[in-house]
This record gives C-alpha cells, structure tokens and sequence, in this order.
C-alpha cells in the first residue's frame, strides 16, 4: 500500500467514528429512525443522479435495504440512543464475529482454529461488559445494539450474494433510494415528536444529519471502495480497529462521556477478539490449490 492510499485508508476510521458520536449527539434532537431516514434520503438523493439503474436487480435490493439498512441501523441507532457512544461502538464490533458465525452456519466455510478463538475472545468481552454493575438497566439497549450487529451481518451475507453484478456506488444509492423512505415510515410508525424535532432542530441537528449522509456514508464509503479496489483485503480491514478508538476519544471529548475502566478492558477484550479474526490468514484458497 502506498502512502497515498494509506492515508486515505487511516481517514475511514476517523470519519466513520466521528460519526457515531455526531449521530449521539443528534439524536438528542432527532428520534433514531427518522434521522436514520434523513441521512439515507441525502445520499439517494446525490447519487441516484449518477449512476446506473441496477435493472433485474431492484426487488432484491429492496430487501437489501430492508435488512441490511432500515432494520439494522433501526436496531443499533435505537441502541445507541440509550446509551453512550463508547460502549455502542464495541458492541458494534461484534459484527466480526457474527460474520464469521454466519459463514460458517450458511456458506459452510471452515474458520480454523484462531478464528474460533477469535470469536469467543468477542464473545467473552461483551459477557464482561454485561457483568458490570454500572450498567445495570442498559442490558436491553445492549441487546438491541448487538441485535444490530447481528443483522449486519445477515446483510453483508445478502450483498455477496449480488456479486459484481451491481456496482458498490449504484448499490449504495439504491439502497438509500428504498432505505430512506422506509426508515421515515417506520419512525412515523413506531417513533413520535417528529414535526416537533423538525421545526426545533438546531445547527447541531441538521449538521448532523448532513455529516452522517455526505461525509459518514458518501465519502466515508467512497474512500472504502476505493482502497479496497486498490489494495489486498487483509492490508486494509485492520485499519478499522481504529473506529473505536476515535469514537471513544471523540465521545470524552465532545460528549463529555466517561466510560468506567471494567467497561474498556472489556472493549479491549472485544478488539482483541476481532483482531485476531482480522489477521488470521485465510487458507481455504490455498487447500484448494494444493488438491
């Protein structure tokens, strides 16, 4: 990797972390859902303009988004709402894991042994979070944002399945042409005090909501095809171990948060776990090649 893309890829982790304590602080004024819905109607609304209709591929994009967008961000931004940023991001990170659970489950992939140590360490840090007593009567929010994570998953299982058959730009587009729409619809379901967040949103709120739409997904996520296009997979993902980092720094110093000590080594014991999954080789392709 050169230094170029280095930089670029170092700038992923800031932005995308940055992001989540932005999207904390705006949902002091906006309901989960519909800021969720905002943000996805921006980045519709930029792209759709430029890029290609992904035709026979519509119906299943619609559920793509359905799972992978207005019900994941639905669970985990709801999640986050209720408690800090700090501890939402590590619980975020269980989307490693469940991954690699699902493709073993699903797409009967072998993990290998570090990969299963991997998981467990995950696994394992989250149980020591859940222990502390300075959480007690968040466990649902917890749940809701590990729930998120889970989905996640499920999503990116959908997506692999669309191939190269629609490019990563237009799928992000019309992801957010379907997501979009629906998460303002299930906030008016399921959310009240809407017109109200709306009419009284201050700076914060609707920089917020441009931040989380422009930076967070556009240019965040075109920065993250770019180097993924440009570079080997296993030089590029570690650098998101970063994301919690900035979130937490960003979150004490922006937020004011101040998450308990138990609370981090057992974030550290999560980012331990994922490392380890991260930077295990794959050698599924080469067994292939030797037989």
């Amino acid at each position: 990797m050169n230094i170029r893309d280095l930089l670029l890829t170092l700038s992923v982790p800031v932005i995308w972390g940055l992001g989540f304590t932005f999207a904390k602080a705006g949902m002091a004024e906006f309901p989960p859902l519909l800021l969720m819905g905002m943000r996805f109607c921006i980045v519709a609304f930029a792209l759709v303009w430029f890029v290609p209709r992904p035709r026979g591929h519509l119906r299943y994009i619609f559920w793509v988004a359905l799972i992978s967008s207005t019900l994941q961000y639905g669970l985990t931004f709801t999640g986050l709402s209720m408690i800090d940023a700090s501890l939402a991001v590590i619980v975020v990170h269980l989307e490693v894991p469940f991954g690699v659970l699902l493709a073993v489950i699903i797409l009967r992939e072998r993990p290998g042994l570090q990969r299963i140590v991997g998981m467990l360490l995950s696994f394992s840090g989250i149980v020591l979070i859940a222990g502390q007593p300075s959480l007690e009567g968040q466990m649902f929010a917890i749940f809701l944002t590990g729930s998120g994570a889970l989905v996640w998953a499920i999503g990116q299982l959908m997506v692999k399945r669309l191939g190269s058959a629609v490019g990563s730009f237009s799928l992000v587009a019309w992801v957010g042409v379907f997501s979009g729409p629906q998460m303002i619809l299930a906030s008016f379901l399921i959310e009240d005090g809407q017109w109200m967040a709306i009419q009284q949103a201050s700076w914060v709120g609707w920089g917020t909501v441009a931040y989380l739409g422009i930076v967070m997904t556009i240019l965040g996520y075109g920065i993250w095809y770019r180097v993924l296009s440009r570079n080997p997979m296993s030089q590029v993902m570690p650098v998101l171990l970063l994301l919690p980092v900035v979130t937490i720094v960003s979150s004490i110093l922006l937020l004011g948060e101040r998450p308990a000590p138990a609370v981090l080594a057992g974030g550290a014991v999560v980012l331990a776990g994922v490392a380890v999954i991260v930077f295990t080789r794959n050698n599924v392709q080469s067994k292939q090649d030797i037989a």
